[in-house]
C-alpha cells in the first residue's frame, strides 16, 4: 500500500529504521492498519480525532444534530431523511452540512458547498461506507507500539466518547490521551499551538529507542 511505500522512502532518505506516524480523522484507518501489520516500522503512533467505530459515531452524530436542530424545520426534515449506513450521497452530505452550520460555518448552507460536496462524494462515499465497517474495539485490542490520542472535546464527527472509551481499553506498551477543550474535529485549526506542543513534548519524553 502507498503508506508503507512512503514510510520506506522516508526510512531510506533519513537513514532511520523507524518513523513517527500521525493519522488525522480518516487517516487513522491507514495509520492503525500500519500499527497492526508493520509495528516494526514505527517508533510511536499519534491518533488525532481517530475513526474508531464509525457506524456508531455516525449514529451518535445524527442523534446530536436532530436534538440540536429540533426547532429548525429545514434541518429536521433533511436529517430525518438520512439512512445509516448511507444509501445515497445526500445521506453523507446532510450531517456534514448541519454539523458545519452548528459550528458557525455559514458556507455550509450554500448551493456551492452542496454541489462541491456531492461531486466529491461520488468517489468518497463508497470508501466511507467501507470505513463504517471498522470497529477497532473488536478487532484491535492490543498494539505493540506506543500510541497517543489527540481528541477534540467537542468532536461529534468522530465521537469523543467513543475515542476515549477505546483508549481506556486499548493495551499498549505506552499510551496517553490529550483532550483539547476548545476543539471539535479540527484540532490543528482550533488549537494549533497546543496541538503542536503536545506532539513535540511527547516526542521529547519518549526513550530514544522507543
Amino acid at each position: 500500500m502507498d503508506t508503507v511505500q512512503v514510510i520506506q522512502f522516508l526510512r531510506k532518505q533519513l537513514k532511520h529504521d523507524k518513523v513517527y506516524l500521525l493519522g488525522s480523522s480518516w487517516g487513522n484507518v491507514l495509520g492503525f492498519h500500519i500499527v497492526r501489520i508493520h509495528p516494526e516500522l514505527l517508533h510511536a503512533y499519534f491518533a488525532a480525532n481517530p475513526v474508531i467505530s464509525q457506524l456508531a459515531s455516525e449514529k451518535e452524530l445524527l442523534g446530536a444534530l436532530k436534538a440540536h436542530f429540533k426547532d429548525n424545520a429545514v434541518a429536521s426534515d433533511e436529517l430525518a431523511k438520512i439512512s445509516i449506513p448511507f444509501k445515497i450521497d445526500e445521506d453523507m452530505f446532510y450531517p456534514r452540512k448541519w454539523r458545519f452550520h452548528k459550528d458557525g460555518k455559514e458556507f455550509a448552507l450554500s448551493s456551492d458547498f452542496k454541489n462541491g460536496f456531492l461531486a466529491w462524494s461520488k468517489t468518497w462515499s463508497p470508501v466511507w461506507n467501507e470505513v463504517m465497517s471498522i470497529d477497532l474495539p473488536k478487532t484491535l485490542k492490543k498494539v505493540s507500539v506506543p500510541v497517543f490520542f489527540l481528541v477534540g472535546k467537542n468532536d461529534i464527527q468522530t465521537s469523543t466518547g467513543i475515542a476515549q472509551a477505546y483508549f481506556m481499553e486499548l493495551k499498549a506498551p505506552r499510551k496517553a490521551l490529550f483532550l483539547f477543550e476548545k476543539s471539535g474535529h479540527q484540532i490543528h485549526q482550533d488549537e494549533p499551538e497546543r496541538f503542536q506542543n503536545a506532539i513535540v513534548e511527547t516526542l521529547g519524553a519518549l526513550p530514544s529507542d522507543s
